[in-house]
């Protein structure tokens, strides 16, 4: 087996193992020594814990103890090419298998990294001798791309790695493919021991219940286009950015290509540093724009997914969550791009516009990992719905806002209540949102000295406006995008008719006697 041993050459590594490291290796290789040789073993690790340098460490050890090679297998061609750098850091001799690789010389390697669809292209056309690979790396395992190869691996050792262990297809669970999972340090230790960076969130309590789910059973891209390209959706973003974020470095996820252009557009409009980046970048365009966005201390990057793996920038401060997700792992993988740490960053920021905190809960907080991995179904059954999850919203105004209605004791307007009201009186439902105008109407003129201060306030209420139609679709069971818009721009215009037509009889209402002319 000396061609092997001639693989590993005597090289320090820069990356230094950690505790936790070294114990998941030990528990990984006491499998390797009393599992069959055909055994499925998944491991968890969060996101910035150092999967790759615990899987080269185990590839490095394993080619020195076993008479067997190694194949590490990735789903994007970045992940092929950080993967075969950081074996070689460990002085791993490694041959990445791609379109080009020439496989004349594959008898002189004892490890090869390899993309999924390559792969089975070469397996397909008998171009890859697997015949003495003892061991198999799956990186970013949760994928099931995967999983049409294990055919060509029944005598081999699989260990798949994630950060987490929830397939992305819910009709093919890791646990028909994987016997056992291993669960490795939690986010909470990670950030304890300083490993990563401590989390601020930022929520906005988001309209979401226009958005549509696919057959992947996440939100499709067209429902969210319609939703986050529009001004007021781009206007909130933008004003979350200056409250949290102005001047640092900022990331943002969104679910749709013209979302991102429009996210791009509006904010260079207001003279940010701004950069767009989606998978239709050449290589060299994808590598000036993270160039410019990692020499850049104040610069914005907008994209749509393509950075939520295989993506390392430690200087990022905020991450802002500009879409909606069913995805648990993309939740993970999102909020992970800002968890690495450096000497004079601890913390980092997260602005959420989409009801992903609500729905899954603090990115640092423990999950039962065994029980998701055991019972995916049980797990995926109990995510909150956004009907439910926007039914327990309250619209409260921002600071500067409730200023200018501070003659107002009160200014919430229950619209679930007062539709229940009505439909117990047996009302029609168009009653609700005519008394939700006559409210606006009077908290208008309240703060008001005549028709003209009463309309300009009315215009500063598009939010509340926005929320308690939102909250009327949810009950009269009418959701499609263009009906809840349609009902928007309809109320705007009876409320400032209702202003014009009857600001003297409400002012005296409120005053006592008329205004003045």
């Amino acid at each position: 087996m000396a061609e092997i041993q001639d693989a590993i050459q005597e090289k320090k590594t820069d990356k230094e193992l950690y505790s936790y490291q070294k114990g998941a290796i030990d528990i990984i290789f006491d499998k390797f020594e009393t599992a069959p040789d055909d055994f499925h073993l998944l491991y968890q690790l969060p996101t910035g814990g150092g999967k790759t340098v615990i899987f080269s460490e185990i590839v490095r050890q394993y080619l020195r103890n076993h008479n067997k090679k190694v194949l590490v297998m990735t789903h994007r061609v970045e992940l092929c090419k950080q993967t075969s750098d950081m074996l070689t850091s460990f002085g791993v001799v490694n041959k990445v298998v791609n379109s080009t690789a020439n496989l004349a010389d594959q008898a002189k390697y004892s490890c090869f990294v390899a993309m999924v669809e390559t792969l089975n292209n070469r397996l397909n056309d008998d171009k890859l001798d697997i015949s003495d690979i003892g061991l198999v790396i799956i990186d970013e395992a949760h994928y099931n791309s995967f999983t049409k190869l294990f055919k060509f691996f029944e005598k081999s050792f699989i260990l798949g790695v994630t950060a987490t262990p929830l397939s992305s297809n819910r009709n093919l669970p890791m646990k028909d493919n994987y016997q056992e999972l291993i669960v490795g340090e939690s986010i909470e230790s990670l950030i304890e021991n300083e490993f990563l960076a401590e989390v601020e969130v930022f929520q906005y309590n988001m309209g979401l219940t226009s958005l549509e789910i696919g057959s992947n059973g996440d939100y499709t891209v067209k429902s969210s286009d319609d939703l986050y390209s529009a001004v007021g959706m781009l206007d909130q973003l933008y004003q979350a950015y200056l409250n949290h974020s102005k001047g640092k470095k900022t990331l943002i996820f969104n679910n749709g290509i013209n979302t991102s252009i429009q996210v791009y557009y509006h904010l260079k409009a207001e003279g940010l540093p701004v950069a767009h980046l989606d998978n239709t970048a050449t290589k060299k365009q994808r590598k000036q724009i993270l160039k410019w966005f990692r020499e850049t201390p104040d610069a914005i990057l907008t994209s749509v997914s393509i950075l939520t793996t295989g993506f390392d920038e430690p200087t990022i401060d905020t991450i802002i969550l500009n879409r909606a997700t069913r995805s648990l792992t993309l939740y993970f993988q999102m909020i992970g791009r800002g968890s690495r740490i450096l000497n004079n960053k601890s913390r980092f920021s997260v602005i959420d516009l989409g009801n992903n905190y609500q729905r899954f809960g603090p990115w640092e907080a423990p999950l039962d990992w065994q029980a998701i991995f055991r019972s995916p179904d049980y797990y995926m059954d109990r995510l909150i719905s956004d009907d439910e999850l926007e039914s327990n919203f309250r619209y409260e105004m921002p600071e500067e806002l409730r200023a200018e209605f501070s003659k107002s004791k009160e200014v919430f307007f229950n619209i679930k209540t007062t539709y229940q009201d009505a439909t117990f009186k047996g009302e029609s439902s168009k009653v609700v949102l005519e008394r939700s105008i006559a409210q606006h109407a009077y908290i208008c003129v309240e703060n008001s000295e005549d028709v003209y201060d009463a309309l300009g306030l009315a215009k500063m209420l598009g939010d509340d406006i926005d929320y308690r139609i939102e909250r009327y679709s949810q009950c009269i069971s009418k959701s499609t995008h263009n009906f809840i818009s349609w009902l928007k721009d309809d109320y705007r215009l009876k409320l400032r008719s209702y202003l014009r037509d009857n600001f003297d009889t409400v002012f005296e209402e409120i005053n006592g006697f008329p205004p003045e002319d």
